[in-house]
């Protein structure tokens, strides 16, 4: 699953009977930290998003899963519409710092 966001809407008279009455939506790709990342795509819209609402959407086979028993040609799905996201940042550990040498605190050397 992907996050995304509604940007627009297509309306298209003429298409597949498979698809007909199936609302497309413009969603623009986020990334997790709902920043623009790629191009605009086409999604048909399996809940009713509107506008500006941030999204989740899937692709390939799964895209026609919320259209099941049908399989219309699609390739995209808009399948939930995002109340919050909490993302946690990964956070760098660096090793510790080795040990100093011990010096040999025998004055005579070892035994």
């Amino acid at each position: 699953m992907y996050f995304g966001r509604v940007v627009g809407s297509v309306w298209a008279t003429i298409k597949s009977p498979q698809m007909v009455g199936q609302r497309m939506l413009v969603v623009q790709p986020l990334t997790p930290e709902l920043k623009n990342t790629g191009k605009p795509l086409i999604c048909t819209d399996s809940i009713g998003a509107g506008a500006g609402e941030l999204v989740y959407w899937v692709r390939g086979k799964e895209a026609s899963f919320p259209f099941s028993p049908q399989e219309p040609p699609i390739d995209t799905t808009v399948v939930g519409i995002v109340d919050e996201v909490h993302v946690k940042r990964p956070v760098q550990v660096l090793a510790p710092a080795p040990a100093p040498a011990r010096k040999n605190s025998r004055k005579n050397g070892p035994c």
